[in-house]
């Protein structure tokens, strides 16, 4: 297949590069193409007529994408759009990656891919929604991959800020009351990977998380139990720790529509392998 990967040096981008080698891929970061640039994607995606275009590309600093309202819903809701008419008018196959923050987070049991009522809590949450909506206004051939609370070894995550801190504080306090199913960015790759392949499911939305949930005190305990890091982790609420984009409490994104993907305690393990 002949891909075109954009946000290709993002922490996803760069799995997603590495995990297509086999194909003929096009990597192309913020600084070969503007997404939010109809003209410039139109003109540049159109010369190179590839069969599928994977976008990895993103604004997704939560907090700071409720000062900078213009800029998410540009880059995170318009963006997505303007791939969707070009991939429509050269009949290419367009992936993108969605979040678990669309949901306002108060089903506790989680959300399928077919739940539709679309309620975010933040900017962030909101842009991704609106990228949802144009995709599917504009593009018939496309999969939409709702993902969250993803880590991955290119790029600012939850595990490496754990770790950092867990070498520098003898004790931490962790938010214990939203719950959400961590994922490794190498496996939403090989996911996205086995769809184009292997799977070749019906055009549509699919939720690519690591199985199971927890909470981001559990997420921590884990992380230095498998590290053997003995640091004092305590649970807090979310009240204890005001910012400025509210988080859903329940944000879990279940697995519906493919085969399930492996635990997050499993996929966590092997990252943490890899890492100092």
């Amino acid at each position: 297949m002949k891909i075109l990967i954009i946000g290709a040096t993002g922490m996803l981008g760069t799995d997603l590069v590495k995990t297509f080698k086999n194909h003929d891929v096009t990597a192309w970061g913020s600084k070969d193409i503007d997404i939010t640039d109809f003209q410039e994607v139109d003109s540049k995606i159109k010369a190179l007529k590839p069969e599928v275009v994977i976008n990895a590309a993103a604004y997704t600093a939560v907090d700071d994408c409720e000062i900078n309202r213009d800029l998410a819903m540009k880059v995170n809701g318009e963006g997505p759009g303007n791939l969707a008419k070009v991939c429509s008018a050269i009949n290419a196959i367009l992936v993108h990656y969605s979040t678990d923050y669309i949901f306002n987070g108060q089903k506790k049991d989680g959300y399928n891919e077919d739940y539709n009522e679309i309620a975010p809590l933040n900017v962030y949450g909101e842009s991704k929604a609106l990228g949802e909506k144009l995709i599917r206004e504009n593009c018939k051939k496309y999969y939409i991959l709702r993902i969250a609370w993803l880590y991955g070894k290119n790029g600012k995550n939850f595990v490496d800020t754990m770790l950092k801190l867990g070498k520098e504080k003898p004790q931490l306090k962790v938010v214990n009351d939203q719950h959400g199913s961590p994922t490794y960015t190498a496996d939403v790759a090989q996911r996205t990977k086995k769809i184009l392949e292997a799977i070749k499911p019906n055009f549509g939305i699919y939720h690519a998380t690591n199985s199971g949930n927890c909470t981001w005190y559990e997420f921590t305990k884990e992380i230095f139990r498998i590290k053997n890091i003995s640091v004092k982790v305590a649970p807090c609420s979310t009240e204890e720790f005001p910012r400025p984009a509210k988080r859903p409490a329940y944000s879990i994104l279940l697995n519906t529509k493919l085969p399930p993907m492996r635990s997050w305690q499993e996929a966590l393990g092997e990252y943490l392998n890899q890492v100092s």
